[in-house]
């Protein structure tokens, strides 16, 4: 997984990188993603990571003080990836069959959000069960941003009266959006009981769509 380099980002001891040192950054966080999706992460240790980047853990300690601080950034990036969701929202249309067609995109996307990241989202939710607030957060960042877009959807259709007026709008686009994000994490249990993810993709296309427009969906 090819990690972004964040915002600004600072050497252990203060000091912005240079181009090399951006790139040694770059190397040691995809060295730590990677690593993540074989080894828990209580288990990564700093050796490990600096042997596979070729490089030293002196090295790695003058980017980040500890494993936890660079999963950090990892989950950081990963939460800047979510406006992606939310953009497929807000950029398409929710009217008739390219409304399904969004729905459809929408849960794909969540599908494949959740395989490209699968091994720092395991780390985040562990660490969310275990009331790791700084876990917590990055979570709630990165949904927030498409459910807030959904709410807007739905309000539009409400206003046109195919919802009650006493529903709010975001206690609508919350479950929603936790529907998409608790199925996309264990969609491979669900094939586990013998249920196609194609099944799966169209059955939460159909209940987002109507959620959402208050239509049913087009066959």
């Amino acid at each position: 997984m090819s990690v972004s380099p964040a915002e600004d980002p600072r050497a252990a001891d203060g000091r912005v990188p240079g181009r090399r040192g951006l790139a040694t950054r770059t190397r040691l966080l995809d060295c730590t993603a990677e690593m993540l999706g074989t080894t828990s992460y209580r288990d990564l240790k700093v050796i490990d990571i600096a042997r596979e980047a070729g490089t030293s853990p002196a090295t790695f300690y003058q980017y980040f003080p500890d494993v936890e601080s660079a999963i950090l950034v990892l989950a950081e990036d990963m939460a800047r990836d979510g406006s992606g969701l939310a953009a497929i929202v807000r950029e398409s249309s929710w009217d008739g069959q390219e409304g399904f067609d969004t729905a459809l995109r929408l849960v794909d996307a969540f599908i494949e959000f959740w395989v490209t990241h699968r091994s720092v989202l395991r780390v985040v939710e562990v660490c969310t069960q275990e009331g790791d607030q700084r876990f917590r957060q990055i979570r709630s960042r990165m949904l927030v941003e498409t459910t807030n877009e959904l709410a807007e959807v739905f309000r539009r259709f409400q206003a046109a009266g195919h919802h009650p007026a006493n529903l709010e709008a975001r206690a609508t686009a919350g479950p929603l959006v936790s529907m998409l994000a608790h199925v996309a994490a264990h969609r491979y249990g669900f094939e586990f009981w013998g249920i196609r993810t194609a099944d799966t993709r169209t059955s939460m296309a159909r209940q987002l769509y109507w959620g959402v427009t208050g239509h049913e969906p087009p066959n």
